[in-house]
């Protein structure tokens, strides 16, 4: 059984969260967790709360043990775009996005199926 959870509208470009999220795709949780814990990257705090996120429905909606979880499927989407302009020369705009990202995030127990 996959467990899921989704952090919205997370401010990271979903590019650079998608880097952070390589990293960890398939592994156990607690090694996910250790691994980005040392990543230098502001996208890593982001995913780390979706995965502990994921791992506490799994452990409290479905009383799964929280040492069998592994990172059963993880994507990164485009959220909503903020749009902003900034000024140039001779009286032009240019356009500045600030893109958010949704995070998802499903554990399975490491035994069980991983592809249902």
């Amino acid at each position: 059984m996959k467990v899921a959870a989704v952090s919205k509208d997370v401010r990271v470009s979903p590019r650079k969260a998608r880097l952070v999220i390589d990293m960890v795709r398939g592994k156990r949780v607690e090694d996910a967790l250790t691994i980005l814990k040392f990543a230098p990257t502001p996208a890593a705090r982001a995913v780390a709360k979706a995965i502990k996120s994921a791992a506490a429905n799994a452990e409290n909606n479905f009383q799964m043990e929280p040492a069998d979880l592994k990172i059963a499927d993880i994507f990164a989407n485009e959220g909503h775009t903020f749009k902003r302009f900034r000024p140039q020369a001779r009286g032009r705009a240019a356009p500045i996005l600030k893109r958010c990202t949704h995070i998802s995030v499903f554990v399975a127990e490491e035994g069980g199926q991983i592809g249902t």
